[in-house]
């Protein structure tokens, strides 16, 4: 069995690739490696996946067809995993031709490579909490209509699950899109808000806090988030019209980043210097996952609660900086 993961470099598209690795599959990785955050994270992820005979690996910006194209004849794939995107709600506000190339030219050319494919036993792709917006109904459905994004981000990963409908529609490629929910743990971005809690706080510096903490997320430990992939990818839509689904893949606890960051503090036994700030553009007040859906499909429950996941992200923070 081969599996195609786009963003295998990244933090969900590493541990995803490991997890398959140790299943026997053969993974072949596609990643930019751009500076978005530290390259050399994503270099040490990768060094680790090369290890794996096999593993094979090709740094290609899924924006360019061609190139991406001839990379890949050479490979039938069972599975495509597309995690590869453009991340970061604020970063839309300062860089948006990074989210129309990689989100949407770069989602439709993974798109053109699934339908190409003669065997292809499921499409599942990365989507967001963000595309439920400023949402007050709680928690959040699938069922619920979005059409009111506050950021570039959150519109382009609506935008992902609609042009995945159609192709789903028109083609017959089963696929499924999974709204992922604040993820965290071991490897992950330095951009996300409890990596850089750590690392201001360990280094004295200020740390932001915004709405003046007055703010919820559904944190979703790596660990579990990785279980649910695996669980679904021999499950994949079947109706007979539009084989197409998207399922939340969140925590189903929201947790107050004040009581958050409290708990970094606790583990770190060090106390953070706090700059309490307004309501940013694009954010929003709470996320929170209704996980029925994927339970009721797979079983699914997620297991890791918020100590657990950040003292096991503290511990590889420690290491991995030799701090």
């Amino acid at each position: 069995m081969t599996i195609l993961v786009t963003g295998a470099a990244g933090f969900i598209g590493f541990h995803l690739s490991m997890a398959l690795l140790e299943k026997g599959f053969d993974v072949v990785g596609v990643d930019n490696l751009n500076d978005y955050y530290d390259v050399k994270l994503k270099n040490s992820r990768l060094k680790i996946l090369k290890n794996n005979e096999k593993f094979h690996f090709f740094n290609i910006d899924i924006s360019k067809i061609d190139t991406l194209q001839q990379a890949l004849s050479i490979y039938s794939f069972d599975y495509i995993l597309h995690l590869a995107a453009q991340a970061g709600v604020r970063y839309s506000l300062q860089n948006p031709y990074a989210y129309a190339d990689s989100n949407l030219t770069g989602f439709v050319n993974i798109l053109e490579i699934a339908r190409a494919q003669e065997e292809l036993r499921h499409f599942l792709f990365a989507s967001s909490s963000s595309v439920y917006g400023q949402s007050s109904i709680v928690p959040f459905s699938e069922n619920q209509k979005l059409d009111e994004p506050v950021s570039l981000y959150a519109a382009t990963k609506k935008s992902n699950e609609l042009l995945a409908y159609s192709y789903s529609h028109l083609y017959g490629i089963k696929t499924t899109g999974l709204r992922f929910f604040t993820v965290y743990g071991p490897w992950g971005r330095p951009d996300m808000a409890y990596f850089s809690f750590t690392d201001k706080i360990l280094n004295g510096e200020k740390i932001d806090i915004y709405n003046n903490g007055e703010l919820k997320r559904d944190f979703t430990y790596i660990d579990d988030v990785i279980k649910a992939i695996l669980l679904l990818l021999n499950l994949p839509p079947n109706s007979m019209n539009t084989p197409f689904e998207v399922l939340n893949i969140g925590n189903n606890k929201p947790v107050k980043l004040l009581a958050f960051v409290e708990t970094i503090e606790s583990l770190l036994d060090r106390k953070a210097n706090k700059d309490f700030l307004p309501m940013q553009p694009g954010d929003v007040y709470e996320t929170y996952a209704d996980i029925t859906k994927i339970n009721k499909l797979t079983g699914f429950e997620p297991k890791t609660s918020i100590e657990q996941g950040l003292t096991q992200f503290i511990k590889w923070y420690r290491e991995f900086y030799e701090i």
